[in-house]
């Protein structure tokens, strides 16, 4: 091993975030599954940092098998499956991606909200099968359109608000449910997703990632959005109950659904992929470029931060206590 700082990454990042992580830090290599079997060979005692994401996560028994781990960097915003409480008590500190991507996650948003809703996806087979023959009125169904329906947004952060802001230019009303009412925005507010189910057309999940919001879209959600209506996920796959998700798909107690992250992925199940009234993209709603450059920008801000003994830039809001006195955490 060099001088250099060590880490390890847990996710096939591109060349020129690597090259951006190798100026200053050593990579010991990369880890295929987040559990201590995959940990390179003679990398164990060395590792001072891991960089990968929320949704590959870190346990408390990764932890244990790396004795120098003091950072673990989420490269985006989620964190649902890093054990906070065994990196608090280990003294180990976490960041995120905050806001880094939420332009290009509300861009992809609207992308598969419009390729659901107006049935894109649906069309383009059928023209590719042949089955194009004639001009049949409402072949996929009645098809409302977005002006003048309700979008309804669960979780009005950084991503939300940027949803909701492109939103605007499709003639639509907007309202929102969050953990606490927004003072800067004029939407409706609901106390809670069955309400907002209730009230809206298309409802848009864009929540924080945290063990409090799984499966939070379950079938009595599904069933107050109604028959005519649509879900929307980009922000973790967890926050959708898949299995009553397409119970609700095959049996009309809703219309379409549109899903960018799933419970485990890769997704590797079978129930959602028969689903003519799902649209299903692999978790690229953050894969611009320019979102890759701020998030990778990010990540090293944070590695720079943490190794120069200051506090880091974007700890996750559970941790900032502790960033805010970083002794003692370089080893």
């Amino acid at each position: 091993m060099s001088d250099l700082p060590v880490i390890l990454t847990g996710f096939h990042f591109t060349k020129t975030t690597l090259a951006t992580l190798s100026e200053r830090y050593e990579i010991a290599g990369q880890m295929e599954k987040p559990t201590p079997a995959h940990i390179p060979a003679g990398a164990a005692d060395h590792v001072q940092a891991i960089v990968s994401t929320g949704s590959v996560g870190l346990s408390d028994a990764l932890m244990a098998a790396l004795p120098r781990l003091s950072l673990f960097c989420c490269y985006g915003t989620g964190y649902e499956r890093v054990d906070l409480a065994a990196a608090r008590k280990r003294n180990i500190m976490v960041t995120h991606g905050a806001d880094a991507n939420a332009p290009d996650v509300a861009e992809l948003a609207f992308g598969i909200l419009l390729a659901s809703t107006r049935r894109i996806v649906r069309a383009d087979k059928m023209i590719r099968r042949g089955d194009w023959t004639k001009r049949i009125p409402n072949r996929f169904g009645p098809i409302a359109g977005l002006t003048g329906g309700k979008l309804g947004i669960l979780g009005l952060g950084a991503i939300g608000m940027e949803f909701a802001k492109r939103a605007k230019g499709f003639d639509v009303e907007i309202g929102y449910c969050n953990r606490n009412k927004r003072s800067d925005v004029d939407y409706p507010y609901f106390p809670n997703v069955v309400a907002l189910a209730a009230w809206c057309d298309y409802l848009i999940v864009c929540l924080r990632s945290d063990a409090s919001n799984r499966h939070i879209i379950n079938a009595e959600v599904l069933k107050a959005l109604g028959p005519r209506g649509h879900v929307l996920n980009v922000s973790r796959g967890w926050a959708v109950d898949e299995a009553a998700l397409a119970d609700a798909l095959r049996n009309d107690v809703i219309e379409g659904a549109a899903l960018d992250v799933y419970d485990e992925e890769p997704y590797e199940g079978q129930e959602l992929l028969s689903l003519d009234n799902l649209v299903m993209t692999p978790h690229f709603g953050g894969g611009t470029e320019h979102a890759q450059r701020r998030m990778t920008s990010l990540v090293r801000q944070n590695l720079d931060a943490h190794f120069a003994g200051k506090p880091v830039v974007s700890p996750l809001p559970e941790l900032r206590d502790m960033a805010a006195n970083p002794e003692g955490r370089l080893r």
